[in-house]
């Protein structure tokens, strides 16, 4: 049976930029710098599903603290995807969003539009014991800050 969720995988055309984003920016950890994956291993993982011959640059980010919870930032060298519809909407069926917790949103915020972060909301919001606010990173994929009421706790459990 399932056990836990691993990680969330973004598709960007930059895997170097963009894992220099997230760490720069966002601060997040690089556990694993970018790699590239070629060869009969990844051609039968992703065969199915990639053009062949099937390569996957990619790279691992995250927190110190460890654990299965991470974003995987990947590129397809040999297959260029299509960047986000222009029209693209969070009510879109499919991913909408990657959900980040942080201590203090309203630093936190600052912080980023000091960075040059373009954010989808005016200030935060407070819903079931969450503040939150919407931003996008250079490639449009939409991210959600949540300041925990009860930092204890789960996110979801905030209410």
């Amino acid at each position: 049976m399932i056990t836990g969720i691993a990680h969330t995988a973004v598709c960007v055309p930059d895997v170097d930029a963009a894992v220099e984003w997230y760490r720069s920016v966002l601060g997040l950890t690089v556990l694993s710098p970018p790699y590239l994956v070629e060869g009969d291993a990844i051609e039968h993982d992703m065969g199915e599903l990639v053009p062949s011959p099937v390569a996957v640059k990619a790279a691992i980010l995250g927190f110190p603290d460890g654990g299965d919870r991470v974003l995987e930032v990947i590129e397809y060298p040999r297959a260029p995807g299509r960047p986000p519809r222009p029209d693209a909407s969070v009510t879109d069926h499919g991913f909408t969003h990657v959900g980040l917790v942080c201590d203090d949103i309203g630093e936190t915020r600052a912080e980023l539009e000091g960075k040059g972060v373009r954010f989808l909301t005016r200030g935060t919001a407070e819903i079931v014991g969450l503040r939150t606010t919407w931003f996008a990173d250079p490639h449009g994929l939409v991210f959600i800050l949540l300041e925990k009421r009860e930092p204890e706790k789960p996110y979801f459990a905030q209410y």
